[in-house]
C-alpha cells in the first residue's frame, strides 16, 4: 500500500516520498512528504486506521 497525495505543482496523483505521519489540530491525520519529481511537499489526509496500518508496516514514520 503506497501512501499517494496530489502534486499541485505536477497537476496529478503521486506517491510520497519519505512520508511521516502527523496528527492535525482538529484531531486527524495527515501524511506528509516529498514529490517525487518537482520536491514540493505534498500532504494526504488519512484515517486513524489507515495511519496505523502504514505505520505498523514501516511504510510510514509517526510524528505525533
Amino acid at each position: 500500500m503506497a501512501i499517494t497525495g496530489y502534486s499541485v505543482k505536477a497537476k496529478k496523483k503521486v506517491e510520497i516520498q519519505d512520508p511521516v505521519i502527523v496528527k492535525t489540530a482538529r484531531g486527524g491525520y495527515m501524511a506528509k512528504g516529498k514529490c517525487p519529481e518537482t520536491g514540493i511537499t505534498v500532504c494526504a489526509m488519512m484515517s486513524k486506521e489507515n495511519a496505523e496500518k502504514a505505520i505498523e508496516s514501516g511504510e510510514a514514520k509517526k510524528n505525533f
